[in-house]
C-alpha cells in the first residue's frame, strides 16, 4: 500500500478529452473499480479512464495482449493469480518522496521523538510507518532519530505496504538520483547514503532500523504488535468513510498510552468516530491515545 510509503492521490496528468473513444468497456470499468475496491479498498470514481490506461498500459504491452480489455477478461477468469496482483499492485502504487512535510519531521526530532524514547524508558522505541511505498517516509524516520542522537539501538521501526513489489524495493534501499532529489537534504544525502553507479545506496546503519513487510491496512495487525508512534499519511483519502473509520479504530489498538498517530496535511479526523486527543506542536498536529 502501495505506499501503499507510500504520493498525494491517484491522479495522472493528462486526462481523455470527452470526444475520445473510451480506452476501456464500460463492462469492465465497472470490473476495474469492484476488483481494485474488493482487493485493495481504493474507491476510483468514475473520470478515471486516463488512470487505467497510464498504469495498466505497461501491464498489456508486456503480457503482449490487445488491450485492457482483453487484460480485464484475463484477470475475471481468475487463472492468472501473479496478474491479478500485478494490475492491483500497478493501481495502488503511490508516489513519496523523503521528508514529506518538513514541518512534521521538523517536530519530530525536537519534541516528539525525545520526548517519546523518554517515556519508552529501558525497552525499544517502537515507530510503524505504514503505506510506507517504496520506504522513503520510513528511512526519513530513522535518519530523524539519528539526527535527534538517539541510539539506533533502542529504536524498532516497521514500514508496511499492500504492495508487494514496492516492500521488496524498500527493502534495498537504494534509489535513483531523481528519487533522492526529492526532499533529500544534500548534507543528509551525502552523510547518509553511498553512491553506487548512477544509484544512491542507504547506508546499513540506517537501513538495518527499518524492516519491511506486505500489510493490508484493511485487516488484523495484531502480529505487528504495540507502537509508541504510528504515521498513516496520505491512504485514507482512498478510501470510503467506513473503511477509514475501520482503520483508524484498529490503528489506536496497537498505539502503547501516551503513544501518537500522525496523518497527512490534508487529513483530519473530523467526522470519524474515534478514541483520540489532538495535539498541535508547532504547525503539526497528532493525535494521541487517551
Amino acid at each position: 500500500m502501495t505506499n501503499p510509503n507510500p504520493i498525494s492521490r491517484l491522479e495522472y496528468p493528462g486526462s481523455q478529452s470527452a470526444s475520445a473513444a473510451p480506452l476501456i468497456s464500460p463492462r469492465n470499468y465497472t470490473f476495474l473499480q469492484t476488483y481494485i475496491y474488493r482487493e485493495s479498498g481504493i474507491v476510483l470514481d468514475e473520470d478515471k479512464q486516463y488512470l487505467f490506461e497510464s498504469r495498466l498500459r505497461p501491464i498489456v504491452v508486456r503480457e503482449g495482449l490487445a488491450s485492457i480489455d482483453a487484460l480485464c477478461d484475463l484477470v475475471a477468469t481468475g487463472r492468472s493469480p501473479a496478474l491479478a496482483t500485478r494490475v492491483i499492485d500497478a493501481m495502488t502504487t503511490n508516489e513519496t518522496l523523503f521528508f514529506r512535510d518538513t514541518a512534521i519531521f521538523e517536530v519530530m526530532k525536537t519534541q516528539v521523538l525525545p520526548e517519546l524514547i523518554a517515556a519508552a524508558g529501558s525497552r525499544k522505541l517502537r515507530i510503524w510507518s505504514a503505506a510506507s511505498s517504496t520506504g522513503q517516509e520510513a528511512y526519513s524516520l530513522a535518519i530523524t532519530l539519528l539526527e535527534a542522537r538517539i541510539d539506533p539501538g533502542r529504536v524498532e521501526i516497521i514500514g508496511t505496504d499492500l504492495c508487494e513489489q514496492v516492500v521488496e524495493r524498500a527493502a534495498t534501499g537504494k534509489y535513483v538520483q531523481f528519487e533522492v532529489g526529492r526532499g533529500m537534504p544534500i548534507l543528509l544525502l551525502m552523510k547518509y547514503f553511498t553512491k553506487v553507479g548512477l544509484d544512491w545506496q542507504i547506508k546499513p546503519e540506517v537501513r538495518n532500523m527499518v524492516h519491511f513487510q506486505k500489510l493490508d491496512l484493511r485487516g488484523s495487525f495484531a502480529a505487528l504488535g504495540k507502537f509508541d508512534l504510528v504515521l498513516c499519511r496520505n491512504v485514507l483519502i482512498y478510501f470510503d468513510a467506513a473503511t477509514k473509520e475501520q482503520i483508524i479504530a484498529s490503528i489506536h489498538k496497537t498505539i502503547l498510552p501516551g503513544g501518537m498517530l500522525v496523518l497527512g496535511c490534508a487529513e483530519t479526523l473530523i467526522s470519524v468516530d474515534h478514541k483520540y486527543e489532538r495535539k498541535v506542536f508547532g504547525h503539526s498536529t497528532f493525535y494521541a491515545v487517551r
